[in-house]
């Protein structure tokens, strides 16, 4: 599901940019204007969600009613024990699936239903990611992977090579940024991977586990740049994680069990 090429640039721009590339990239529209949600309205809202799936035998409830809301500019951690619904949840609130039933309102737009060009232009104004695995393009430089949302929307001259070197700095990689993937150590490629996530400024970031390739050294750095590029570009921040330390920085905690919120232990 994550694998997928998502992005709501021109086909050309992606041809011409990506060639026959296969590496999974997920990126934003540069459009700052159409990232302002209604007032009042909260950046996430999620409404009786379900999500079932059928086998050859019998029926799978992997998510059986989910309500709760997320503000503007919070942190939130979603944790439950495997198979409890994390990554179902955090996939269809990137509108990477679609529930069974129920309601997901993203920066005031209600996603349900979506066709999936629809779907993709809103995730592209809206929704930024940062994964486990890094998904960096083997034949671009760190910067060039950095610059590859802005460009596959059809952004050009200094000022996006601006923005990238900033966030590249900003991670503690400006020395790196004409380095291509294989000469990075997992944890750099990692903070690429955040640089990336924060270049078009979406207002919605969401991540899955993204410390977890990496050791505790290597998962702390990144968890820290992390929150600070995300206090910085005041994004809303939901991430899914096994780790109670990394957990225990958010603003607030989302337990689920069985598909269902549960008290938070």
């Amino acid at each position: 599901m994550w694998g997928r090429l998502l992005t709501c640039a021109p086909i050309a721009n992606r041809r011409k940019l990506l060639g026959n590339q296969t590496v999974p990239v997920l990126t934003q529209c540069h459009n700052k204007e159409l990232q302002e949600g209604p007032i009042g309205m909260p950046a996430i809202r999620v409404s009786a969600l379900t999500k079932t799936i059928q086998t050859a035998t019998h029926r799978v409830d992997i998510l059986r009613g989910i309500d709760f809301d997320v503000q503007h500019g919070e942190f939130v951690a979603i944790m439950g024990p495997s198979g409890s619904g994390k990554s179902t949840l955090l996939g269809l609130l990137a509108g990477l699936d679609t529930p069974t039933s129920g309601h997901i309102i993203l920066d005031g737009e209600d996603i349900t239903g979506l066709d999936e060009d629809r779907m993709a232009l809103l995730r592209g104004r809206k929704v930024g990611f940062v994964f486990q695995s890094y998904h960096l393009l083997p034949t671009l430089t760190a910067e060039e992977n950095v610059l590859l949302p802005f460009e596959l929307t059809g952004g050009n001259g200094s000022s996006g090579r601006t923005r990238a070197r900033e966030l590249l700095e900003s991670v503690g990689l400006d020395d790196r940024r004409e380095h291509y993937p294989v000469q990075l150590s997992g944890g750099e490629q990692q903070r690429v991977a955040l640089a990336r996530a924060f270049m078009v400024r979406p207002p919605i970031l969401l991540a899955d586990e993204p410390t977890g390739n990496l050791d505790s050294q290597n998962g702390q750095h990144v968890l820290d740049l992390l929150i600070s590029l995300n206090k910085r570009e005041g994004t809303t921040l939901v991430l899914v994680t096994h780790d109670p330390l990394l957990s225990s920085r958010a603003s607030r905690l989302i337990t689920l069990r069985d598909g269902l919120v549960v008290p938070n232990p």
